[in-house]
Formats: structure tokens, C-alpha cells, sequence
């Protein structure tokens, strides 16, 4: 099971670039979909929000392992996509991020903080 996850957040498409912003909404989701069945990627899980007056109003979430993650990350498709993503959507951001037992690891790191 994966530990680790990519988030891949926005706040809006940026006005003027809807088209391309669902284009790219294609390609990602075309991408995502090979990294899955070639197995490079565990999961992906698209998520829209709804209506809430904050910034965040969807993301991606790639689940792999750290390993896995960091190949994406450094492939060149994956750096187009995030290249033509910060045109067209306003705030987007990559996070790495924990899950599973990568919590634990996480958690363990930052409880020395209060050793002793």
C-alpha cells in the first residue's frame, strides 16, 4: 500500500484559459491513468469542492511510493503538465505528502521534538 502521496492543488482557472484548463484536465487525467496501469503510480484520485469561499477548490492526489513519487515528479510529461498547470490555473502547488505508515515515521520525527 502506498505511504506517500503527490497533491496537486488549485484555487480557479485563471479567466480566459478555460479551454486550455480543460485540455489540460484531459491530459492529466490520460496521464495519471498510464502511470496507474503501468503500474509507476499505486492510485489517483481527482477531487472537485464544492462552493466554500476558501482558495482550494480542487486537487489531485497521486498515491505511490515515495520512489514512485519522485520519478514522476522528475519525468519530463509530468513537468509539462505542471508548467502549462501554473499558466492556466491560479495558486496551483505540488505537495508531497504522508499516508499509511509514512504518518508514523512523520509523527515519530516530530514527537523527538518534546524527548526528554
Amino acid at each position: 500500500m502506498a505511504n506517500n502521496v503527490l497533491f496537486l492543488g488549485w484555487n480557479r482557472v485563471v479567466p480566459g484559459r478555460e479551454h486550455q484548463a480543460m485540455n489540460l484536465w484531459r491530459k492529466f487525467m490520460e496521464y495519471n491513468t498510464g502511470l496507474q496501469s503501468e503500474g509507476k503510480i499505486e492510485s489517483f484520485e481527482p477531487v472537485i469542492l464544492a462552493a466554500h469561499g476558501g482558495d482550494l477548490n480542487g486537487f489531485i492526489m497521486v498515491r505511490g511510493e515515495a520512489e514512485q513519487l519522485a520519478k514522476v515528479r522528475a519525468d519530463d510529461v509530468f513537468s509539462d503538465l505542471a508548467v502549462e498547470a501554473n499558466y492556466c490555473l491560479d495558486r496551483f502547488g505540488i505537495v508531497i505528502g504522508f499516508i499509511g505508515d509514512s504518518i508514523t515515521e512523520q509523527m515519530t520525527r516530530w514527537s523527538k521534538l518534546f524527548a526528554e
